[in-house]
């Protein structure tokens, strides 16, 4: 075998070695088939009484008290899904934002590294003026890499 003969099947074997040990790798890493049609829009879920499995690890839950007495400061825990949500390096939570209406009131973002449990504790004080009617509506954000921006919601009374 001749010199340039040897350099040009060493060279095609090693790109074809690159390209099946990245495709290899790309199984390993993310063995999870996305479902593109959970990006195409908030998701909530459908029926509350009959939740899919889906519905019951990325649907966020609120944990607030039914009623609040204006100006005062109260807790608002944030979890995700019934079923805690797994989280490690090829399917996490990217982050969980809380708003009390259409207001942002914080949020808190999550590293694709780490085993962790996804749970967001907001502090928050709703003035009389944001609840004119005596009712304020929670909104939970959350959004998965494999399955897109979920909501959920919680109406409180404010006294």
């Amino acid at each position: 075998m001749n010199r340039r003969t040897f350099l040009a099947t060493t060279f095609i074997g090693s790109v074809t070695a690159g390209i099946s040990s990245a495709a290899a790798a790309a199984e390993r890493y993310f063995p999870v088939k996305v479902d593109q049609t959970l990006f195409e829009t908030i998701n909530r879920v459908k029926v509350p009484g009959k939740k899919s499995p889906l519905e019951m690890s990325h649907a966020p839950v609120i944990t607030a008290p039914k009623s609040v007495k204006a100006g005062e400061t109260f807790t608002v825990e944030v979890s995700i899904g019934e079923n805690v949500h797994p989280m490690g390096p090829a399917h996490w939570i990217e982050y969980i934002e809380l708003a009390i209406g259409n207001e942002p009131a914080g949020r808190i973002e999550f590293r694709s590294r780490g085993f962790m449990k996804p749970k967001a504790t907001f502090t928050v004080a709703l003035p009389k003026e944001m609840a004119p009617s005596g009712k304020a509506t929670l909104v939970a954000f959350q959004r998965c890499n494999l399955h897109g921006l979920w909501e959920s919601t919680l109406d409180i009374t404010v006294l």
